[in-house]
């Protein structure tokens, strides 16, 4: 038996590592102000190719990205082109474009993917859980029966079993 050491106590659990979270976690990334100029990603991902900014879908005013942190696999985000914060602040084509790409991303995930219900929603504001509260965004996450289990609850850890550059592919594909 090898020295454990300031390992912890021994025992008979397996070990689940989601270092990639750390960054999510420290906040790296996020916007350290309220304007584009403050290193908003919404704002840098609409000039990466759709690969590298796991672009599922862009439109006239919108697009649809992959959460780079998802709760299931397929969570989606449809985010406005422009820089704003709060849902009274979108224009007419923002509000109409935002909920077509809503409805397609419903469509695109039941397709490619088989969700039988979803969770469609926006946290406006820092204290209402956005993550990143200058830039609006809709979630879109997809939900299957039994989808949740001890993972979340005991570990905090969520068990995603597709890789985000082929989920990204897969709903691009089903996107109509």
């Amino acid at each position: 038996m090898h020295d454990q050491a300031g390992a912890g106590a021994p025992d008979n659990f397996q070990r689940l590592w989601t270092p990639h979270r750390m960054a999510y976690i420290k906040g790296e990334g996020k916007p350290t102000g309220t304007g584009a100029e403050d290193g908003c990603p919404f704002d840098a991902i609409p000039k990466m190719s759709d690969e590298d900014g796991l672009v599922v879908a862009r439109g006239e005013v919108v697009y649809a990205v992959l959460n780079l942190y998802p709760y299931n696999s397929g969570h989606l985000m449809i985010v406005p082109y422009r820089h704003v914060p709060d849902y009274d602040g979108l224009d007419g084509a923002e509000l109409l474009e935002l909920a077509e790409f809503t409805q397609r991303a419903v469509r695109a995930l039941r397709k490619a993917s088989g969700a039988q219900g979803f969770n469609v929603g926006m946290n406006l504001g820092q204290v209402a859980g956005a993550g990143i509260a200058a830039h609006l965004h809709q979630h879109v996450v997809p939900r299957w029966g039994g989808d949740t289990n001890f993972m979340p609850v005991v570990a905090q850890t969520k068990v995603l079993p597709q890789l985000l550059r082929d989920t990204r592919e897969l709903l691009a594909d089903a996107w109509d």
